[in-house]
Parts: C-alpha cells; sequence; structure tokens
C-alpha cells in the first residue's frame, strides 16, 4: 500500500499522485479597487462564479485523475445543487476529503486542535497583522474549522473582517517546492503574502503529514546582519523566493528564477544549499525581466512531455533575434526589455564558470535530451501560436502556465485560442473540461485512457486573478519518469 504521507518529486511531468490546492475563499470577494493592487490583484473576481463554473472544474479533473474509485462514487451527491455548494469547503459538512488532492484549510484545522499550536499560531498571526491583543482570546474561542477559514480569510462568523484576506492563497505553488525528497519553502517579497507563509511554516513543521521530512525543510533568510543595513542596501540584498520560480525538472537538475519576485540573493542561497545538501547536481538560474507581466518563470514556460514545452514566443530564440536586429546601441543601454540571462551551476564546478545558455529553447532541449534521456525532437509549442498580438495577450491569461497531471496532458485556461491551435499542431489533442468530466461520470472514458491532451478550463474569473493551473497547485508526490 502507497504511503499516504510519501513526498516525492523529481520532475515536472511524472504521473501526479498528490498535491495541495486551496479552492477561492470568501477573502478573495472582499478585494476592493482600492486595494486590489495591494493585494496582488489586477482586477476584482467574481467570487460564486470562479467557484462554482470554473475551480469546480478544476477540482473534479484533479480529484478524477488522482482520486478516482473515490470521486467517481461519489460524484452524483457532489452534484447534487444542496452538496454542491459545499463539496470543496473544508468547514462544511459536506466536504469531499481527499488524500490525494489536500486542502491546507483542511490541514491548518486539524493542526489546531493542539492548544498549545492553537495559542502560538493565533499570537503570530495577530502580531503580523497588528491586531488588538484582545482579539487573541476571542479567537481562541473559536472551533478549530471556523478559526481555520478565519485565518485564511480574514472574516469572523459574524462577518467582521479583522485581517486582509489573502486572496493569493490559491496559488499554492509559490508557498513551497518539492525537490527530489525535500521540501523548499518560499519567503515571499510582498506582504500581502506574508500570512501564507506563516501558515504554510506552522503546518509543514508540525502536520503529521510532514513528520517525517522535518529535516527535509529548506528555509531561505535574509543575512543575519540583514537589519543593519540601511534600505538602499537592504533593498539590494534582499532575500526572496516564490515556488512559480523554482521548476523541478529533472531529478539531478532545478530551475530557479530570478523575478520580479525573486532576488538574486535567494537564488545564490538555494544553489549552495542544494550543492551543499546533495539535493540536486544542477541548479539553472534563469533571470527574467523583473516585471508585472512576466512575475514568475512559469508565467512565461512550462513543460507538457519530456520532449515539448510551451513557452513565451518574446523570450524565444526568434524573438530575441528579432528585438536585437531593431537595437541601435548608440541610443543607451545594453539590453533589450525581454532578454533574459540563463546561467547553469554544476556541483564541483567552480561557480566563477557557468554554463551559459543563449536562449530558452536551448536550455530546455537540453533538459530534454541530457537530463530526461529523450530520444524525439524537442518541439515548442509558443503562445498565442506566435501570432501577434495573441502572444503578448494570451500570456498575460497564462496561455504557457500548465499544470502536467501525467505526460503529455495538461490543464490550461479555454480563453487561449491561438495556443490551444498551437497544442494541436503538434498532436495534442484539445477538449473542454466538463466534456471529459462527463464522459468520466458517465464511463465512456477512464482518467488512465486519457493521451496527449490539453484540458481547457473555463477562466473568465480565474485569469483575472493572473495565475493558471501551475500556480494553482504544489505537487507532493510525481512518480519518476523511469
Amino acid at each position: 500500500m502507497e504511503n499516504q504521507h510519501h513526498i516525492h518529486v523529481s520532475s515536472e511531468v511524472g504521473i501526479l499522485k498528490r498535491l495541495l490546492i486551496h479552492s477561492p475563499d470568501e477573502g478573495i470577494g472582499k478585494v476592493i479597487p482600492t486595494k486590489a493592487q495591494d493585494w496582488l490583484f489586477e482586477d476584482i473576481i467574481h467570487v460564486d462564479t470562479m467557484r462554482k463554473k470554473e475551480y469546480d472544474l478544476y477540482l473534479k479533473i484533479l480529484l478524477y485523475f488522482l482520486d478516482y474509485e473515490k470521486i467517481h462514487s461519489q460524484i452524483n451527491t457532489i452534484d447534487l445543487p444542496e452538496s454542491q455548494r459545499h463539496f470543496y469547503k473544508p468547514d462544511k459538512e459536506n466536504y469531499f476529503e481527499s488524500d490525494k488532492v489536500i486542502e491546507p484549510q483542511r490541514l491548518l484545522a486539524h493542526l489546531l486542535e493542539s492548544k498549545d499550536l492553537k495559542q502560538r499560531m493565533i499570537a503570530s498571526i495577530c502580531a503580523h497583522e497588528g491586531t488588538a491583543y484582545s482579539l487573541q482570546a476571542e479567537l481562541m474561542e473559536l472551533d478549530n474549522s471556523v478559526l481555520a477559514r478565519v485565518m485564511i480569510s480574514g472574516i469572523l462568523p459574524d462577518k467582521r473582517m479583522i485581517f486582509p484576506p489573502i486572496p493569493n492563497f490559491i496559488f499554492t505553488r509559490d508557498i513551497g517546492i518539492t525537490v527530489n525528497d525535500h521540501i523548499l519553502l518560499n519567503k515571499p517579497k510582498k506582504k500581502a503574502r506574508t500570512r501564507e507563509s506563516i501558515i504554510m511554516k506552522y503546518i509543514f513543521f508540525n502536520h503529521p503529514m510532514f513528520k517525517e521530512y522535518t529535516s527535509n525543510i529548506i528555509e531561505i533568510n535574509d543575512p543575519e546582519d540583514f537589519f543593519l543595513l540601511d534600505e538602499d542596501e537592504q533593498e539590494k540584498k534582499i532575500v526572496t523566493i516564490e515556488g512559480g520560480d523554482v521548476m523541478m525538472v529533472a531529478p539531478n537538475h532545478l530551475l530557479v528564477g530570478v523575478s520580479e519576485r525573486t532576488s538574486i540573493h535567494a537564488a545564490s542561497k538555494v544553489i549552495q544549499l542544494m550543492h551543499e545538501r546533495d539535493i540536486v547536481e544542477k541548479v539553472t538560474i534563469v533571470k527574467i525581466p523583473a516585471k508585472r507581466a512576466y512575475m514568475h518563470i512559469d508565467t512565461t514556460f512550462t513543460q507538457v512531455k519530456r520532449n515539448m514545452w510551451v513557452i513565451f514566443g518574446s523570450f524565444s530564440k526568434e524573438g530575441l533575434k528579432q528585438e536585437k536586429g531593431d537595437y541601435i546601441s548608440s541610443l543607451g543601454g545594453s539590453k533589450s526589455e525581454n532578454e533574459i540571462e540563463i546561467l547553469q551551476y554544476i556541483k564541483g564546478r567552480s561557480y566563477d564558470d557557468p554554463i551559459q545558455f543563449d536562449y530558452l529553447e536551448d536550455l530546455l532541449n537540453d533538459i530534454s535530451v541530457t537530463d530526461l534521456k529523450s530520444e524525439e525532437k524537442t518541439k515548442f509549442i509558443y503562445s498565442g501560436d506566435n501570432e501577434f498580438p495573441h502572444g503578448r495577450r494570451e500570456q498575460w491569461t497564462d496561455s504557457c502556465n500548465v499544470l502536467a497531471l501525467k505526460e503529455g496532458v495538461v490543464i490550461g485556461y479555454d480563453r487561449n485560442d491561438k495556443t490551444s491551435k498551437g497544442f494541436q499542431k503538434q498532436g495534442i489533442k484539445v477538449v473542454k473540461a466538463a466534456e471529459l468530466l462527463d464522459k468520466f461520470k458517465n464511463e465512456e472514458l477512464h482518467p488512465s485512457e486519457v493521451k496527449d491532451t490539453l484540458i481547457l478550463l473555463p477562466s473568465a474569473e480565474l485569469s483575472r486573478a493572473r495565475g493558471g493551473s501551475h500556480c494553482m497547485s504544489m505537487p507532493l508526490l510525481r512518480t519518476p519518469l523511469w
């Protein structure tokens, strides 16, 4: 029998067996225009549509692929109007609990059963949020499942809002990354995500699910003398890292992005720790422009199969060549606005002598051929099928951000029409999530029979949150590719 607490991820496309996801909570519905950007949202989300018509399908697709017997035996009950409203809410009676598709809110409620941990967590969060001291006693009286919801949404049962929401908690990829049998924790750049980090640190270090792995949890922190530096120096040396900038692409190879959210100093620490602990042999740094449109490297490329990737055309070989061809050096500056830098650090090789890749396709091809032993030609799908302006428009709505359920079967957004055509050109079938679920429900098709397929989620509201299926997942267990 498979150990339900086993944790191991050694690729981006091995069969997905277990992951953390957080369904959109009521806090997202409290984002107001004057605070949206502070809370890292670009727009106001209609929560009911996001949950019931979009995320609902994402969750059911995950459950069918990862926990088939359990979801299939209960799907008719779940789809009843009354149950449908609550099957994704951990604090409700009709919540569907899976040990394969795991909700952090549920883990948090379990953790709060310990009075000591409950007191410590309340104190930590209240201190971070700067609340009245008297509020802590009120929170201690709440039922544990209710308190877990309050800690995430910031909303008490009487509808008082005592904390800001943490609407980005749906992007569980950013809270941590499983690197072989280790967990690399995040250190967010934006204050709006700090409470997520506090909650997940308590879970990772204290929940029984991770008991065997506490010595394998890696924290990345600022230098010890960081607080002595003036503001300008702190800005230069700050250590921040988010999971969207980290990809476990092969058992021996970790990618780390340097971006708007992940600093070069954090990347440097990751290299050192990965090599010191002998976790991976190679760490490749992919430095992209620090712009909101890109945010993390997984908004610009993700993997579909061991020999297939979907990438943003402006960061491709042809895209960069075109920009460089139009560049007049005498006008000043040294790089085009989209230029990227790729440096690979290998254990035992001098850090002063990294391997350099000129183009993203060169790196991804090397991963496919050298690390993943692909004998087939490496193929690339481009955002918007590399047509202007669709490439940029669809990258903004996460065309390059897909989650692999297994090799060749990925989840994407339905609004990225041109990118979907690019998938079809490479032999990947395209199907709407609702249609696929109907086939599963009617037993016309079993998830194990699905091959080379892009599954499209409706995404009118999900895409407004600026994250795709890759962002909305933290894999804990994938089967090895060999």
